[in-house]
């Protein structure tokens, strides 16, 4: 469990409620969380959601884990606590993203099941929807696309604690949704994605 250090702190209530956000935006601010290996299509179908949401007017955003890395989380390393850190902060980034109004995407490969797990009830107890995809893509697939090069390094010793190679995969157990990315374009992923949102009230029907 994180240690608090903060002390003397009081949660200041805004004069803008939640809902008053969404009826400004006509849609339910809500976390969709991508997981699964690396070159399994998460970030492509992340942001092909994103593009399409956007061209309708939707105010939708990607957290993506090679960029958050780059600012936000660019002191944690890939050992199980760093990861574990990397999506406590992520959980509760998207968390406030959600609240804000806006749909949320994150893709992380976010491999182990208890933080994924933390992320969704963070959401829960908040009252705040969170919708787990899983691009269930197989990982002779994922090696074959290889956009970074990062199995072969991986296979070859040159990177270490490499999910699916020398670290572990824990796979959801009830997704929301299940995308094998070898199947499916991205842009056919992306409008399951947003078929999901509209059939459970989160943005009116889009015509797409």
């Amino acid at each position: 469990m994180t240690k608090i250090k903060a002390t003397n702190i009081t949660w200041h209530e805004g004069h803008v409620s939640r809902s008053a956000r969404e009826t400004l935006l006509d849609q339910t601010g809500v976390t969709i969380w991508f997981t699964g290996l690396s070159a399994c299509g998460k970030s492509t179908t992340a942001f092909t959601v994103e593009h399409v949401l956007v061209e309708q007017g939707r105010l939708a955003y990607v957290l993506d884990g090679d960029n958050v890395r780059h600012g936000l989380n660019k002191n944690l390393g890939f050992s199980a606590e760093d990861r574990d850190e990397n999506i406590r902060r992520i959980g509760e980034v998207a968390k406030l993203f959600a609240d804000a109004g806006l749909i949320t995407m994150t893709s992380f490969i976010s491999p182990y099941r208890k933080d994924r797990d933390r992320a969704r009830r963070l959401h829960a107890d908040a009252g705040l929807p969170f919708v787990e995809v899983f691009m269930d893509t197989p990982i002779e697939v994922c090696e074959e696309r290889d956009p970074k090069g990062l199995y072969k390094k991986a296979r070859a010793g040159e990177v270490k604690q490499f999910t699916g190679v020398d670290d572990p995969y824990e796979a959801p157990l009830h997704p929301e949704l299940v995308i094998d990315a070898s199947k499916v374009s991205p842009q056919e992923a992306a409008l399951t994605v947003i078929k999901y949102l509209e059939d459970h009230g989160h943005l009116p029907k889009l015509q797409v």
